[in-house]
């Protein structure tokens, strides 16, 4: 399977969002100045459903 992580890191980067600090396990923490909150991301999205809620948490439209 495709992971969607490369792909939603670009987008997120592309709307000011940034990587804050390695998470537990395998997640990094990310901060978004749109929604002024941290948000988790996983290293390895197989699913489009998660993808797009990980940009619902940084304030970003569904991209996939």
């Amino acid at each position: 399977m495709v992971s969607y992580t490369p792909k939603l890191k670009e987008i997120l980067r592309d709307h000011g969002c940034y990587f804050k600090r390695v998470g537990h396990g395998d997640h990094e923490i990310w901060y978004s100045p749109i929604t002024q909150r941290h948000f988790p991301v996983d290293h390895k999205i197989l699913s489009r459903h998660t993808a797009n809620a990980v940009l619902k948490q940084a304030g970003i439209p569904k991209q996939f």
